[in-house]
């Protein structure tokens, strides 16, 4: 990898190892969510395929086939994910703004993340272990997207 290649290079122009080494691995992305009447819900209700302890995919490669509401982040549909965290570094670069200062490419691994609870790993439950009825008691977020957004969809 080039050295601090995001700060010196758009997204588009990243390699695909850069790439996947923006992702700080929160596992956020991988929570289920609904859009409805322009309202996100996020819900601590892990995808099947997130091993919720080391917050990582089991099959990373096959994703897209096997989970149909997987998203693949590109740079030209970073911008469509509004329901990305904030400190997401896909969205971050983005935007203009820098990684946090907690990001394994700073701090060379994830134990400060870990640290603060970004990862999903203390609150995620597994998807099959949530029946449908019980949906609601698991909402971690909600939030109206804006009208322009709205109007786009």
């Amino acid at each position: 990898m080039r050295e601090r290649f995001w700060e010196r290079y758009s997204l588009g122009e990243l390699n695909r190892k850069e790439w996947e080494a923006l992702c700080d691995g929160c596992g956020q992305c991988c929570l289920k969510r609904y859009v409805e009447d322009g309202v996100v819900t996020v819900y601590g209700i892990a995808c099947r395929l997130l091993d919720i302890e080391t917050v990582r995919c089991r099959d990373y490669p096959n994703r897209l086939k096997k989970v149909p509401t997987c998203h693949q982040l590109t740079p030209t549909t970073v911008p469509q994910y509004d329901w990305l965290p904030e400190t997401c570094a896909y969205r971050r670069l983005h935007q203009g703004k820098p990684l946090p200062p907690w990001h394994p490419l700073l701090v060379g691994d994830r134990s400060k993340m870990r640290e603060r609870g970004i990862t999903v790993s203390h609150y995620a439950v597994p998807k099959d272990s949530v029946p449908r009825r019980r949906m609601r008691q698991h909402v971690i977020a909600r939030w109206r997207l804006a009208e322009k957004k709205r109007a786009r969809a």
